[in-house]
């Protein structure tokens, strides 16, 4: 099936980053949120980013302009239905994704792929609330989209192969290295990187380092481009304590059980970059 419009459900970081890359590559985009002033900022963040392209010399201002034409704003899912095939890019809360899983299957003729760009919550649980699980698949994209070439394939129980080829061809016509994870949770990123993480915050509760210093001896000893508590602070601190519960619920084990300071941070609303403040102040 040949993809011309995607559907992108989300105008945050991720699903701003997605809809950029998607257009960047030559596909009509529908960018959705819930809100006018979120889709706003999705398109603020776009042509920021593909502002910083054009002083680099990497695309022309013509070009800017054509790429960001190609981009349509959405507060209703009923748009999705324009889409070839869609991606969720929403809050990671298994509840919301199911929900809105469950919507979009009624907008979205029957052919169409509804993929998640969840970052550890099961794809068969996401597929399950809709009439077409084996056209439901996990579509990982790393933060910064635009940046980073792995987006992680994940397969639910129910999962087509065709869908996965389909995904997988998807993935490279966007410049990415597609890799298939199975359906755990975390799948392979998040289950390596986010108990490294959370070790990360326990050295820094326990004070056995500063957050410069713990972030330093990862980059020079291990030569991380960057260290964990910036990372986390890129990431969000309340993504970082979603996907670790999530590992924690999954797999029944505390090593998985999220340092009381992340606990903290978040609800003191430092979420990192995002907020101005996290492990670093911004």
């Amino acid at each position: 099936m040949e993809i011309k419009t995607l559907g992108v459900i989300g105008a945050g970081q991720m699903g701003s980053g997605i809809a950029q890359v998607a257009a960047v590559n030559g596909l009509s985009v529908v960018m959705n949120d819930i809100r006018d002033e979120f889709v706003e900022n999705g398109f603020s963040a776009i042509e920021k980013s593909l502002g910083r392209m054009v002083k680099k010399e990497r695309i022309s201002r013509q070009e800017q302009e054509e790429i960001l034409s190609r981009i349509e704003g959405s507060t209703s899912l009923k748009d999705m239905a324009k889409a070839d095939f869609v991606v969720e890019a929403a809050t990671e809360n298994e509840t919301m994704k199911q929900q809105i899983f469950k919507d979009v299957d009624e907008y979205c003729t029957e052919g169409i792929i509804l993929s998640s760009n969840t970052s550890s919550i099961s794809i068969t649980k996401i597929g399950a609330a809709t009439k077409r699980p084996e056209k439901v698949i996990g579509m990982h994209f790393m933060n910064p989209v635009p940046m980073m070439k792995l987006v992680e394939i994940i397969k639910g129980l129910a999962t087509s192969d065709e869908t996965f080829n389909v995904t997988r061809d998807l993935a490279l016509k966007l410049g990415k290295i597609p890799v298939p994870a199975n359906d755990f949770p975390g799948f392979i990123s998040n289950r390596v990187l986010m108990p490294m993480i959370n070790e990360a915050v326990y050295a820094l509760f326990e004070d056995v380092g500063t957050p410069e210093d713990i972030d330093q001896v990862m980059k020079l000893g291990m030569n991380h481009p960057m260290g964990p508590l910036a990372l986390a602070d890129l990431i969000g601190l309340d993504t970082c304590l979603a996907i670790l519960e999530v590992l924690h619920r999954g797999f029944g084990d505390d090593k998985y059980r999220p340092c009381p300071l992340l606990r903290k941070h978040v609800d003191a609303g430092w979420l990192g970059r995002k907020t101005g403040r996290g492990f670093y102040v911004y």
